[in-house]
């Protein structure tokens, strides 16, 4: 069977992007997309070779889009201006895709470079923001983990409505990231 005209493995991804955001990647069939694209389950396969691989290329989109997430939120910022750009930008992209923010989550396996590369590029950037505390290596390992994990927090917490409290969320996130920042000033290399 040959390619439709119009379809190609870009136009497929792009579509199954916006239903992964919309429903959850788990929600996400072949049927689905080709009843979205508007063509048969069988022309999917000119392009993409089932599931597994659709996954893996919507984790690819996800992680390029969080790094030009990344990147422009940041800027040239580092340090404490650095780190609350960065968490806007993150938690922006959890926000407006959460079905690829859930995709990204996992730490890349198997042999796929890109997957690794992108992955890569998302951590050099969070310690790129935190030089100016001159971390060692490993504190800048838990530092990253850290950060993560607090803004994980808040994303999944706050895309399961699990924010309930009539505190405004904007004010518990600045207080976790203050408290951040002086556990980050403790652990400051003093200057030689």
């Amino acid at each position: 069977m040959s390619p439709r005209a119009g379809l190609d493995r870009g136009t497929i991804v792009a579509a199954a992007a916006e239903l992964t955001d919309e429903l959850g990647f788990e929600e996400v069939t072949l049927a689905l997309l080709a009843r979205k694209l508007n063509v048969k389950s069988p022309s999917l396969y000119n392009h993409m070779n089932g599931l597994p691989e659709l996954k893996e290329q919507l984790t690819l989109l996800g992680l390029e889009r969080l790094n030009m997430q990344l990147e422009q939120g940041i800027g040239e910022k580092s340090g404490k201006e650095g780190v609350l750009k960065a968490a806007n930008a993150y938690l922006t992209f959890a926000d407006q895709h959460p079905g690829l923010y859930t995709l990204i989550q996992r730490s890349p396996s198997g042999d796929s470079t890109r997957l690794q590369a992108l992955s890569g590029e998302v951590v050099d950037r969070m310690i790129a923001v935190l030089e100016p505390y001159q971390l060692d290596e490993a504190s800048r390992i838990h530092a990253v983990r850290g950060f993560r994990s607090l803004l994980h927090g808040f994303a999944s917490i706050k895309q399961g409505g699990g924010f309930g409290m009539p505190i405004a969320i904007d004010d518990s996130l600045s207080f976790a990231l203050e408290c951040f920042f002086l556990g980050l000033e403790q652990k400051k290399k003093p200057l030689q």
